[in-house]
């Protein structure tokens, strides 16, 4: 063993009592962890004396662990968060005690892991939902939770609620974030911070009759004179509709501001109060096509017509600036590893992102 390797050897030894390990997060990566806390030592011995030192603190527990690609890896899938503070690395760094890394040093060890209030629309389902063992999912969760394992400075915390709580929780700082498959609307950014990087992606369409089903696109609709349930002014699909309008003064979609923020937009087109009606296809599953879904009854007499792919958006409070820079970071990590296309697959039925070159908005 080589000087340098031998006296960062020993000091890890001689500093473990300072050490301390909190399991946050199963799969912690070794290489992002050197990398948060300023790390330049042969990545072998923090491998191995970091093994050792978690098998000391969990001895009691006699947890299962193995290296692997300069991973930890617990099979404990409720680990969650790998933290290393107090650890004296100035040595480790150079090996001759440079003081200008000694500051560096100190500065990570004070390091503190900054706690994250993550929104979510707890029944969204398959965007965000409770599951029947109370835990957190849906595409939008599941993202998040994967942001979260490459963010070591945050641990996210989920919390249930409704759309409109959300909105507002977010803005007023009860919540440093929120994901409910939140379209762009100009109206948000006066609120909230937009990242720069999306989220996901959502289906929008129609719902119609089967009678009227060659109805495809919102042009279509127009052409044929239906008119469209009413929808909420500060309802995203509002705006995604008078864009279009806007867009197409000749050929406008009928449409009557709502007083209500969502409007059951199956019963009404079922019972004939209007032809049509705007929901995300996933809404549209849950109450149609899923068997204890509420209008599982209507399957054979409403149909879902997709005419745009919308980019969705988690939405930031007006102070979390940092948090949405280190969101960027991670999610375009992730979507470089077609991370985002799996959970797309796993949640809508099918990969999304297949048409991301076609999305306008």
């Amino acid at each position: 063993m080589s000087n340098h390797r031998k006296a960062g050897d020993n000091m890890i030894r001689q500093n473990q009592n300072l050490i301390q390990i909190q399991y946050r997060k199963f799969n912690c990566n070794i290489e992002r962890c050197c990398y948060y806390f300023q790390w330049d030592l042969d990545k072998e011995i923090i491998l191995y004396r970091l093994q050792e030192l978690i098998g000391a603190i969990d001895n009691s527990k006699k947890t299962s662990k193995f290296i692997k690609k300069g991973e930890i890896i617990m099979k404990n899938k409720k680990i969650l968060k790998l933290i290393v503070t107090g650890l004296a690395v100035a040595t480790l760094l150079t090996g001759c005690g440079s003081s200008t890394t000694s500051s560096k040093a100190t500065a990570s060890s004070d390091t503190k892991v900054k706690k994250i209030k993550v929104a979510y629309d707890q029944a969204s389902k398959p965007m965000s939902w409770l599951d029947e063992n109370g835990n957190a999912t849906g595409y939008d969760v599941e993202v998040m939770k994967l942001v979260d394992e490459a963010l070591p400075q945050y641990e996210f915390e989920y919390v249930p609620t409704t759309s409109d709580d959300l909105l507002l929780g977010v803005e007023q700082g009860k919540y440093d974030v929120g994901v409910k498959n939140a379209f762009w609307t100009q109206e948000r950014t006066e609120k909230f911070i937009f990242p720069k990087e999306f989220l996901g992606l959502s289906s929008a369409g129609l719902v119609l009759k089967k009678e009227n089903e060659n109805i495809k696109t919102l042009s279509d609709f127009a052409s044929a004179g239906f008119t469209l349930a009413p929808i909420a002014a500060n309802n995203a699909q509002y705006t995604i509709i008078d864009e279009y309008n806007k867009a197409n003064p000749n050929n406008q979609v009928k449409l009557d501001t709502g007083d209500a923020f969502t409007v059951d937009v199956v019963q009404w087109v079922n019972e004939g109060r209007v032809k049509g009606g705007v929901t995300i296809e996933g809404q549209f599953d849950k109450q149609v096509k899923a068997e204890d879904g509420q209008y599982h009854n209507l399957a054979n007499d409403v149909v879902y017509n997709e005419f745009a792919v919308i980019k969705t958006w988690p939405l930031f409070n007006k102070e979390e600036q940092e948090l949405a820079d280190a969101y960027d970071g991670a999610i375009k990590k992730l979507k470089e590893e077609k991370k985002t296309n799996e959970l797309s697959t796993k949640f809508y039925g099918k990969d999304l992102f297949e048409v991301l070159d076609k999305v306008k908005r």
